[in-house]
């Protein structure tokens, strides 16, 4: 067994032994979960002009010293005003990465001051965030002449279409939670994978992709689900005793490169995977020279799983929502994760839909089972927040009557952001599914069992409704 006593101390890597012990040691961080934060990013437009690209000069005026490093080499890259940075993504969505908190209150009111900060930037510009996590009108274009998105479109139009959408025409909240304490990591890990579906299927917000209906509640995570599934889908449902660190840093390492930080062009050979590069079994170009734990560290940033530990644990399932919204699945993952007793509620009210990931994206809450599930579990989220027992989950006023209305008026009717369709979209093209037939079977989910075909529940009927069959029918 190699651990990190037996790694070199110039930071090469020198085997494959070398590469996962570093990997486990480094991706789950043990301690009691004290931090949250959140990054929330927004596709960017000019009302009025929908189809106009994003305008990076009007981009760069209105970040003025927030400018990242990838629109201006030469800027600071100042906080905002409460503490987030900013980064521009390779199609022009803007994001804003909170500072740790160890309150629930304080994150929100952060983030929620630096928004409102950005947006007033923005605006100035005549630029406006997207109610949408999809670009509904746009074609994929990227923006960013950087390397590292260079070769990573290269790679994902190898795949077809949807990488360069996913990259460049999606937008997500990405809340960021401590791993816990050793003894609790597998139980954590696999809850946040669990609750992966229902939330996905709860905040769907993206039913209009580039000017067409998909038929999909979500187009941005088909797109991702779409991809290469060593690098995007969700790990097979863990068997008792699995070693979430160990199986994660094997994932890694047997994950195909997408690019190798050099001189100009990063492009490896296609399949070549870090476990080929540290072994030398590949060699040439940007091979030639042996990896470095940094190379390691890129590598693993290259990987976008549903969820992606990095120290801490990065839930990158729920799609960006309209105005302050992204509070909500921020508030209910603290909520649901907060305690043992609370755990064990959840994990068996996700049981029967743990691995439907393919028809939470394509259903929403259309998917009975998933409505039920998320009937039960909305409520609890509420219960926890207002019980008021820790600050990383205690819910402010504003954002418990909030989560009251959306279970009440949406969750417990079977609803999901992307059902409330707009008139600019009704007009969007006819629906025409542009996923690949294999997303229908689940088979982009390697060891998952396959995703059953859903038509939805009968008109009329709530997830109550639903719920209240599931529950006669087992007692029958």
């Amino acid at each position: 067994m190699v651990t990190l006593d037996d790694q070199s101390t110039d930071g090469v890597l020198r085997s494959v032994g070398e590469a996962e012990a570093y990997v486990a040691s480094v991706c789950f961080k043990h301690g009691p979960p004290t931090l949250a934060g959140v990054e929330i990013e927004w596709m960017l437009h000019r009302p009025g002009r929908p189809a106009d690209p994003v305008d990076l000069d009007a981009v760069r005026a209105a970040l003025g010293p927030h400018r990242p490093a990838s629109l201006d080499p030469a800027s600071h890259a100042a906080p905002l005003p409460a503490g987030g940075t900013v980064t521009v993504e390779p199609g022009g969505q803007i994001e804003i990465s909170s500072a740790p908190a160890d309150s629930l209150e304080a994150l929100l009111g952060a983030l929620g001051a630096d928004a409102a900060h950005l947006h007033g930037l923005l605006a100035e510009q005549g630029l406006r965030p997207h109610d949408r996590a999809a670009d509904p009108v746009r074609p994929a274009r990227r923006l960013l002449d950087l390397p590292r998105y260079a070769a990573m479109e290269c790679v994902f139009d190898g795949v077809g279409p949807h990488g360069r959408s996913g990259m460049c025409s999606t937008a997500a909240v990405q809340v960021s939670l401590d791993a816990g304490p050793a003894a609790g990591i597998a139980e954590r890990w696999a809850v946040l994978h669990e609750l992966g579906p229902v939330l996905l299927a709860a905040f769907a917000n993206s039913p209009v992709q580039h000017g067409r209906r998909t038929g999909w509640k979500s187009s941005r995570q088909a797109c991702w689900l779409s991809l290469d599934p060593a690098r995007t889908a969700p790990p097979p449902t863990a068997t008792p005793g699995t070693d979430p660190a160990a199986a994660w840093a094997r994932r890694v390492v047997t994950t195909p490169l997408l690019c190798v930080r050099g001189t100009g062009t990063w492009s490896v050979p296609a399949g070549v995977t870090f476990a080929d590069w540290v072994s030398g079994r590949a060699r040439g170009g940007v091979l030639d020279r042996p990896p470095t734990l940094a190379d390691l560290d890129y590598h693993v940033s290259t990987l976008f799983p549903p969820v992606r530990p990095h120290g801490y644990l990065e839930v990158r399932y729920v799609d960006g929502q309209a105005g302050d919204d992204w509070a909500l699945p921020t508030a209910v993952l603290l909520a649901l994760t907060s305690s043992g007793p609370v755990v064990d509620r959840v994990r068996e009210l996700c049981e029967p839909v743990r691995d439907e990931w393919v028809a939470a994206a394509r259903h929403g809450l259309d998917h009975p089972d998933l409505a039920a599930a998320a009937a039960g579990l909305f409520p609890l989220a509420w219960d926890v927040l207002a019980a008021a027992d820790h600050p990383l989950t205690t819910g402010p006023g504003p954002l418990l009557a909030r989560l009251r209305e959306v279970t009440e008026r949406r969750v417990l009717q079977g609803r999901c952001p992307a059902d409330d369709i707009d008139s600019a979209e009704q007009g969007a093209g006819p629906t025409a599914d542009p996923f690949p037939p294999g997303l229908h079977l689940g088979s982009a989910l390697p060891g998952a069992p396959a995703a059953r075909e859903v038509t939805g529940r009968e008109p009329g009927r709530s997830a109550v409704d639903t719920a209240d069959q599931a529950a006669q029918e087992d007692v029958a």
